[in-house]
């Protein structure tokens, strides 16, 4: 399992690079929501791409256990989250849930259900091809 951490800390430093490049380029220059939308797509994009290949570097003994280190990467992202941006950055609890009002165009969750799917689906393909 130490494998899957070390992959889920790599996840953490493209995540901030993520954000970094938002906040320092195209978030100044569209909206907060957007710049949320964009950052989001994007996110699932490099992260889909670290989760593939540490999937193929490191395959998972079966789809249980993909299963198991997608819902582990997901419950240490929304930990970092919560814990990070409210104790260390000083944001309020009310702004962090707001993340989750798919309604309101706050697609973040849709970035944690990728971040849990995706060793299952990329061990599943990784499968199929072998």
């Amino acid at each position: 399992m130490l494998r899957y951490l070390i992959a889920w800390l790599v996840m953490l430093i493209v995540s901030v690079a993520n954000g970094a490049v938002r906040d320092f380029t195209y978030g100044k220059y569209i909206s907060e929501l957007h710049a949320h939308q964009l950052s989001t797509l994007s996110g699932m994009v490099l992260l889909g791409a670290v989760i593939f290949s540490f999937v193929h570097l490191w395959p998972p003994a079966s789809a249980r256990q993909a299963m198991f280190i997608g819902l582990i990467w997901t419950l240490f992202t929304v930990a970092f989250e919560f814990i990070f941006f409210h104790f260390v950055a000083g944001r309020p609890w009310a702004e962090l849930l707001a993340n989750y009002d798919l309604l309101h165009g706050r697609i973040w969750v849709l970035l944690l259900a990728w971040i849990a799917l995706a060793p299952y689906l990329f061990h599943r393909l990784r499968e199929r091809a072998e």
